[in-house]
């Protein structure tokens, strides 16, 4: 990646206003003409949002969406539209048993909406924070129950393919179990047993960093430091690790790069928390797998733009020949783009940069919003639903469109790559600003 070492948060004003503008036309389309019935909107096909049914975790980033463009505009109509939504959509989701993403559902909503009326953006109303309040910490708990113990001690959060699977975007996650530590809560279990969800989200941060990230110490032949695995197998009998795997990227031993940017922004972000709560306990393990993964993000996986393809092991990348000198290229024929990858993995160098007060990392975080915002990923097509083009979801299911004229995904946008984008924004936006720092947790 190529870092502009004189960009300023300031110099993307012009950007991020103009992100605004055009995600209130977006907002507004999907809330008249998208019909929740069949499911929450997943990601874009020919620019109208479309469901897919795996499992319920994007919701919150379409009610969210709206409670970040009221952050950042002040335009009451989306404050009334999220409170509204998440009252109507969001309670299944504090109560989802079958799924490990209680942290992007509901600190999305309920999370963002404590989080504005801790600032004074809403007004103070006691029933209503009780009732965020509530929310969150059933959510944290409900979330810490899908846990499955480690022989060695410790432990992790079961993803939904079963008590088996760690995977490695739930790290983001971990917001559920963070505000519900920080509201006073606790896990009841059998005989009344008390745990600690603080507990339980550093061991889930423990068991990602040791078996989802890679430190080239040796640990197999593709041990390359930064390099991430989607997805850890144990054995469900005893507990014991038995192989890597991946479910959206191209192989266990490639990096699909979502992946690696939930792992990065993940890492970052529970630094911030950990030194807000005053526990220095994991600032070691925590710091070492977020420059590791930032590392390899800067070095292996972006482009000179700093906007990445969908995984660093992709079949056919050798095609593109010496792919990273160059900006990415959404249109080529061979393999796309994930500007969703490129939305989160901005927040984890910026986080990162922040926290270190790392000169490098905070510069590429900004020279990759810098492409980020603008053509041909930001979306100016008001007919199109989604904010911004070139996400993908899942290539090796094919899930993702391809339209005409083309021979890869291109041109598509998803919920989740665009609460991020929305979420860096006005992340920046409080840097130039002086504003609140942005952060997830109270």
């Amino acid at each position: 990646m190529k870092i502009n070492q004189q960009i300023r948060p300031a110099d993307l004003t012009g950007k991020i206003r103009r992100l605004w503008e055009l995600s209130a036309v977006k907002i507004r389309a999907l809330d008249a003409g998208y019909d929740v019935a069949k499911g929450s909107p997943v990601f874009t096909v020919r620019g109208r949002y479309t469901a897919r049914g795996w499992t319920e975790w994007t919701q919150g980033f379409q009610v969210g969406a709206a409670l970040l463009q009221f952050d950042a505009t002040g335009e009451g109509e989306f404050l009334e539209m999220g409170r509204s939504q998440t009252v109507r959509w969001m309670a299944p989701h504090v109560s989802h048993f079958g799924v490990h993403d209680h942290g992007f559902n509901n600190v999305s909503t309920y999370g963002n909406l404590l989080r504005l009326m801790s600032e004074g953006r809403l007004a103070e109303n006691p029933w209503e924070r009780d009732f965020y309040r509530l929310a969150l910490k059933l959510s944290g708990a409900i979330q810490a129950r899908r846990w499955t113990a480690l022989p060695e001690g410790g432990g992790f959060i079961y993803s939904f393919n079963g008590p088996h699977s760690l995977f490695v975007d739930t790290l983001r996650s971990l917001r559920a179990l963070a505000l519900g530590h920080q509201l006073g809560h606790v896990l009841m279990e059998e005989n009344d047993r008390r745990i600690s969800l603080l507990d339980r989200l550093k061991a889930h941060a423990t068991a990602t960093a040791a078996y989802c990230v890679c430190y080239g110490e040796g640990r197999d032949a593709y041990d390359v430091r930064g390099r991430t695995a989607h997805e850890a197998i144990f054995n469900a009998n005893d507990g014991h690790f038995r192989c890597l795997n991946s479910q959206q990227g191209y192989s266990p031993f490639s990096t699909w790069t979502r992946g690696l940017a939930w792992a990065m922004c993940g890492f970052a972000e529970q630094l911030e928390f950990m030194r807000a709560i005053g526990d220095a306990s994991l600032t070691p393990l925590l710091l070492k797998a977020a420059q590791a993964t930032c590392d390899f993000y800067l070095t292996h996986a972006a482009a000179a733009d700093g906007i990445p393809y969908w995984d660093t092991g992709a079949p056919q990348l050798y095609r593109l020949g010496d792919w990273q000198s160059r900006p990415a290229d959404p249109f080529n024929a061979h393999e796309p783009v994930d500007s969703s990858a490129a939305a989160i993995a901005a927040q984890g160098l910026l986080r990162l940069g922040h926290y270190l007060k790392n000169k490098r990392y905070w510069q590429a975080g900004l020279t990759l919003l810098d492409a980020l915002f603008d053509e041909p990923y930001l979306s100016t097509d008001p007919k199109h639903q989604g904010l911004i083009l070139h996400s993908v979801y899942h290539r090796p299911n094919s899930w993702d469109y391809i339209p005409r004229g083309q021979k890869v995904p291109c041109g598509e946008s998803s919920m989740w790559g665009d609460y991020h984008a929305r979420e860096a924004a006005l992340y920046v936006q409080r840097i130039v600003t002086a504003g609140r720092y942005l952060a997830f947790f109270l």
